[in-house]
C-alpha cells in the first residue's frame, strides 16, 4: 500500500489534518472543515497518481509536496497565513516554482525516454524552466479567475501581487532548472540534485536510457568520446 513508507512530515501533516477535520465537524464549522478535507485529498492525488503509472516517487520530495498543499491551502487560505504573514505569499511562489523546475527535469527524462539522443542538459533546463515559469502563470490566472467570478480576493493587491508571484516564479523556476542542469552535468548528488537522483534511482525502467547516458558521463570519459558500438 501506497501510504506506507512515508516520511515524518508527510505522516504529521496528515495527523495535523485529520484532527483539524474532526474538531472543524464538532464545532459546526464546515468551511475549515471542507478546506482539511480538500488538502487531505489532494495531498493522496500524487500518491494515487505514482500507483497508477508505477511511479516511485521520492519519499522526501513527496513529503515536500504535502507540506506545500498543506502551507498554501490549509495554512493560507482557511488560516489566513497570507495575510497574517507578509512572506508566506514568497515563500509558497518561491518553494512551488523550484519543485515545479524539478519536476519538469523529471518530466523532460521521461519524454527523451528511448529516443535517438537524450536531450543536452542546457535544453533539459531550458524545458523545465518553461514548464515551472508557465505553470506559475496559470496560477495567476486562476487568482485572476476566482476574483472575478467569485469575489474572492486572491490576488490581494492585484496588479503588484500578479507581478511580484511572477518575479518569484521565474527565481525559483530558474533555479529549479539549474538544479536539473547540475544533475544531468554529473557535478551534484546531493541537496536538490539529489532529488532528481533518486527519482532516476527509483525509476530506472523509464528513465533506461538517461541512466545510460549519466553512467557514461560519470565514467570520466572526454566529451568527445563516443562510448563503444553497443553500450
Amino acid at each position: 500500500m501506497f501510504f506506507k513508507g512515508q516520511s515524518i512530515v508527510t505522516y504529521t501533516i496528515w495527523a495535523i489534518l485529520v484532527v483539524a477535520v474532526v474538531i472543524a465537524i464538532a464545532l459546526n464549522d464546515l468551511p475549515i472543515a471542507f478546506v482539511g478535507l480538500a488538502t487531505l485529498a489532494l495531498t493522496v492525488v500524487p500518491l494515487v497518481m505514482a500507483e497508477r503509472f508505477h511511479l516511485k516517487i521520492p519519499i522526501y520530495f513527496y513529503a515536500y509536496i504535502v507540506f506545500f498543499l498543506f502551507g498554501t491551502i490549509f495554512l493560507g487560505e482557511a488560516f489566513d497565513f497570507y495575510t497574517r504573514f507578509w512572506w508566506w505569499d514568497i515563500v509558497m511562489h518561491g518553494s512551488s516554482a523550484v519543485g515545479f523546475g524539478i519536476i519538469g527535469v523529471v518530466f523532460t527524462l521521461l519524454m527523451f525516454e528511448g529516443d535517438r539522443y537524450a536531450a543536452p542538459p542546457m535544453a533539459v533546463a531550458i524545458i523545465a524552466f518553461s514548464i515551472a515559469l508557465s505553470i506559475g502563470a496559470l496560477w495567476e490566472i486562476f487568482e485572476f479567475g476566482m476574483d472575478r467570478a467569485f469575489g474572492m480576493n486572491m490576488q490581494k493587491s492585484g496588479l503588484q501581487d500578479t507581478m511580484t508571484d511572477l518575479m518569484v516564479d521565474t527565481v525559483g523556476a530558474a533555479l529549479g532548472a539549474a538544479t536539473g542542469y547540475v544533475f544531468l552535468k554529473g557535478r551534484a548528488r546531493r541537496g536538490l540534485p539529489g532529488v532528481i537522483a533518486e527519482f532516476v534511482s527509483r525509476n530506472k525502467r523509464f528513465v533506461r536510457r538517461r541512466g545510460r547516458v549519466l553512467r557514461y558521463e560519470l565514467g570520466h570519459r572526454t566529451a568527445r568520446e563516443k562510448p563503444p558500438e553497443g553500450e
